[in-house]
């Protein structure tokens, strides 16, 4: 793997582990952990698609993290 793969698999790993650990209950999708590695792993796997030039996954990417970035600044400390 090179290095943007690297990128790539980092980002989407934060993910998945957001996700698995939301639906195992461990926290909910107001919890600044559930938050952050969506914000951060998909910042990650936005810059590695930009980096491939792959515009489908640029673009999912890009949105998921700006909804990432809109639910850490509406962030109230409330979570659970």
């Amino acid at each position: 793997m090179n290095f943007i793969d690297w990128i790539g698999f980092l980002g989407v790993f934060q993910i998945l582990l957001a996700y698995c650990l939301n639906v195992i209950g461990k926290i909910t999708n107001k919890h600044i952990a559930f938050i952050s590695l969506n914000l951060v792993g998909a910042s990650m796997a936005c810059l590695a698609s930009i980096l491939l030039n792959y515009w489908p996954f640029i673009i999912l990417e890009a949105v998921w993290a700006l909804v990432s970035l809109y639910s850490l600044l509406n962030f109230r400390g409330k979570s659970t």
